[in-house]
């Protein structure tokens, strides 16, 4: 049967009948407004229609594959986050960008199963005392929502969003909750809302919380993936009277990501404790560790851990450390052509010292990194004394600091000279 040629010449009412009830986003339809919006041309309009269809679940994700650019204007890439959020406009219909930052994925999840979600293809996002919002990538779909208003009693609206990522968080959200959920069932009895610190000191010296149970070990491995994604600088875990907090710290701001019930905090706790090889009983004093894992896409990751005592048990922070990000040029680090060049006449002086200071994440260890692989050439010997040695570099000598040995930057700084 023979394609029907697009029709472009009335985008706006193209797409007021696209509006109909129940009705699903067609490819020919979407293609029309592309093509009235220039940002398709007519004849990859029509060799796209006309080509074999493709086992995807949603016709944005179809133009997406083709890896176009806008055909007029400034060329731009008709990625899916593109296309959702100009179809949206197009429709005069709410667009969310899916942010788990800003989701409470405890009570989202308790609106409605995992398997009632999966059928409609929809993701709740937020829920207030009178209404629900959910993320659909089918805006004209809505016979579920006019069943959730009678059964939650709440008003439901509606945010067209990507539908890979309500296909994703779908499984994440649901997957989370309820490993929580039976980490907090499987810790019932062992632990109750501890008031203070010497209490949480007493469960943990007798060992009623299990840090290997799977659910603890899966909640731990996500949190550690969503904050890779996510460019997380820092993990902090913060316990609080009745509940703990975890924050993202990122582009040096903390965003709340979830609150954890306590019994399933103290369980994470003693799960990173034991991989970064702490004392897991001893919490009445700060403690360091490092752990070392995989980034999704196979980068090494560093895990610098501290821990503190709080009046409501041990917080935890957790700084993601990439060793490949240390080694930058100076342009890469902000350095103008004129610190370029100051810089370079003060590292190639014969004799001196170089104070590099700065707060934390601003730069001191990778720039001084990027001094010492351009000063490192087979004439030129190099010492250095680290706590910890953070990247190593062939050809120099690094020498990592033990104070509890007497090996401290003193004691090696006096052994180089010699």
């Amino acid at each position: 049967m023979a394609t029907p040629a697009l029709n472009a010449s009335s985008p706006a009412a193209g797409a007021a009948s696209m509006k109909g009830p129940g009705r699903r986003l067609r490819l020919e339809e979407i293609l029309t407004l592309l093509q009235a919006d220039g940002l398709v041309a007519a004849a990859d309009a029509e060799a796209l229609l006309r080509s074999p269809s493709k086992r995807v679940d949603h016709p944005l994700e179809i133009v997406a594959e083709k890896n176009w650019f806008t055909a007029t204007g400034v060329r731009k890439p008709l990625t899916i986050d593109f296309l959702v959020e100009w179809l949206a406009g197009k429709l005069k219909i709410p667009y969310l960008h899916i942010d788990p930052l800003k989701i409470d994925l405890t009570a989202v999840t308790q609106t409605m199963t995992n398997a009632y979600a999966e059928r409609y293809r929809i993701l709740p996002v937020e829920v207030t005392r009178t209404t629900l919002t959910v993320a659909t990538s089918e805006p004209f779909v809505r016979d579920w929502a006019d069943e959730l208003e009678k059964i939650l009693k709440l008003e439901v609206k509606l945010a067209f969003a990507n539908p890979q990522d309500i296909r994703r968080y779908l499984g994440e959200f649901y997957n989370l909750a309820r490993s929580m959920k039976k980490a907090q069932e499987a810790s019932k009895g062992a632990v109750s809302l501890a008031r203070d610190f010497e209490q949480l000191v007493a469960l943990g010296q007798q060992g009623k919380l299990d840090a290997n149970d799977s659910h603890v070990v899966h909640i731990v491995d996500w949190l550690w993936e969503y904050a890779f994604e996510q460019r997380a600088s820092d993990i902090h875990i913060e316990p609080r009277r009745d509940a703990g907090l975890v924050r993202f710290r990122i582009d040096g701001v903390l965003h709340q990501v979830y609150a954890i019930p306590t019994p399933v905090l103290v369980a994470m706790t003693s799960r990173i404790k034991l991989l970064a090889r702490m004392e897991i009983v001893e919490k009445r004093r700060p403690q360091d560790g490092r752990i070392k894992t995989v980034a999704p896409g196979g980068d090494e990751i560093e895990l610098r851990i501290s821990t503190m005592p709080t009046a409501f048990g041990e917080k935890i922070v957790m700084r993601i450390f990439t060793p490949e990000v240390l080694v930058r040029n100076f342009i890469e680090l902000g350095f103008t052509s004129e610190d370029r060049e100051r810089w370079g006449r003060m590292i190639k002086e014969p004799n001196g010292i170089i104070l590099v200071t700065g707060p934390t994440g601003s730069g001191k260890t990778t720039t001084l990194y990027t001094a010492l692989q351009k000063l490192n050439t087979p004439d030129v010997k190099i010492i250095t004394v680290e706590d910890p040695v953070e990247y190593q570099i062939e050809g120099v000598n690094q020498i990592q600091a033990k104070p509890q040995i007497g090996l401290d930057f003193a004691h090696a700084l006096r052994s180089i000279v010699r």
